[in-house]
């Protein structure tokens, strides 16, 4: 015999039934009566705001024991997590039943109201999850002593407690994006290549690296290079010319030198193709010596490698630089755990470029965009929050956000 929540979904049954179900007077399982009302509030026009209220005033008990239950539907433990519906003398249980996506916990930790926060801080699964501390960190709720017990238990997590805020941003805003020179960008970025390129120091770097990743390089040894997104997505831009392109400038500029100039050089498609040929014909322990020894155009490529170690081993060169890190972070046919990991470096988690490529990324996991939004100027803030490409999660927030520190500068003027 079918369940009546089957029925119901079917439409098979009538309306004096529905509108019972809809007042929670059927003679059925309280579960299976939550599980209807859910069903009702969530699709029903014509008795969903009925069961919403049947819901809002359900037994304690009855409620506690669905929201505890890991056999729970996931559609009914979504509707008692949701902020619109959430009762907190549920969100206890709720917080500790394993069914509950720990993606719902990272979006109600950067936004929950007050009651949210005193009831995660002391959860066992909140305190025991990096990614919900680090968001739950967000939150304008926390006070600062809960802020620092957060940091704590991330220390003894073996993570790192979120950075602290930035310096307030001068005003008036600066017009650009981003304060630092271009010029200063391209020197630095060229100065790494050199300074950091010794053999001594590749060599050690390298060998650190083949060293902790072990197990992992000799279980995928032979996995071929397969690029995330296809081999010539998303191909770098070429450099801009630094000489006349018309032959009159170039003959006026240089009469005599011009058979000095006529010397063979490779298309920027070619010397993607040549890499792309040397790239191919190495295991995994070879791309990774060329990830952390080789050049520009050959990290550029394996960034994208679908072996993670390898693509990692590209953020370990001790030849990359800033701007190289500040394009990946804004690239989608990379790894999840390439975004996730760019971060996790100091240096480029100071470097504001990489910050804000990451968070406007729609690649980047979830809970690393919403750890990293605290550091987003107001300005991208008012961008990011009208960001269809970005999940509904982050664009909450950064209008939340955004207003706070408009009415921070506001304030600080008057």
């Amino acid at each position: 015999m079918p369940r009546m929540i089957d029925l119901i979904r079917a439409s098979a049954v009538p309306s004096n039934l529905m509108q019972a179900a809809a007042r929670g007077a059927l003679s059925i399982p309280p579960g299976e009566m939550i599980e209807i009302l859910v069903h009702l509030a969530n699709h029903n026009k014509v008795f969903g705001e009925q069961a919403g209220l049947t819901l809002a005033g359900w037994d304690e008990a009855a409620s506690r024991a669905a929201a505890a239950d890991p056999n729970t539907p996931k559609e009914v433990l979504e509707y008692l997590l949701a902020p619109r519906n959430l009762r907190p003398i549920l969100l206890p249980v709720l917080l500790e039943n394993p069914s509950v996506a720990e993606e719902a916990l990272i979006e109600l930790a950067a936004s929950g109201s007050r009651e949210v926060v005193e009831a995660m801080v002391k959860s066992g699964r909140v305190n025991h999850s990096q990614q919900i501390l680090n968001s739950l960190c967000l939150n304008p709720n926390l006070t600062e002593t809960e802020s620092t017990d957060i940091g704590n238990r991330l220390a003894a997590l073996g993570f790192e407690a979120p950075a602290p805020e930035p310096e307030p941003e001068p005003e008036p805003e600066p017009e650009h994006p981003d304060p630092p020179a271009a010029t200063d960008e391209v020197l630095a970025e060229s100065a790494g290549e050199e300074a950091a390129g010794s053999e001594d120091v590749l060599d050690e770097s390298l060998t650190a690296y083949l060293a902790e990743h072990a197990g992992e390089i000799s279980s995928e040894l032979d996995k071929p290079f397969q690029p995330i997104g296809g081999v010539y997505e998303e191909p770098e831009g070429e450099e801009p010319l630094t000489e006349s392109a018309t032959p009159e400038a170039a003959s006026v500029a240089a009469p005599k030198r011009a058979p000095v100039l006529k010397k063979t050089y490779l298309s920027h498609d070619d010397e993607r193709g040549t890499a792309l040929q040397k790239i191919a014909k190495l295991d995994v322990k070879g791309r990774i010596q060329l990830a952390m020894k080789g050049n520009k155009e050959e990290r550029s490529l394996l960034v994208r490698d679908g072996t993670k170690v390898v693509a990692l081993a590209v953020l370990e060169s001790p030849k990359i630089g800033d701007a190289e890190v500040e394009r990946f972070a804004s690239q989608r046919n990379v790894l999840e755990a390439l975004l996730r990991g760019i971060p996790l470096k100091r240096r480029f988690a100071k470097h504001y470029g990489i910050v804000r490529n990451l968070v406007f990324n729609p690649r980047t996991p979830l809970d690393v965009s919403l750890s990293l939004m605290k550091h987003i100027l107001v300005r991208d803030l008012r961008n990011l929050s009208s960001n269809k490409e970005v999940s509904d999660t982050v664009r909450k927030l950064a209008l939340k956000m955004f207003k706070q520190k408009s009415d921070l500068s506001k304030k600080s003027t008057e």
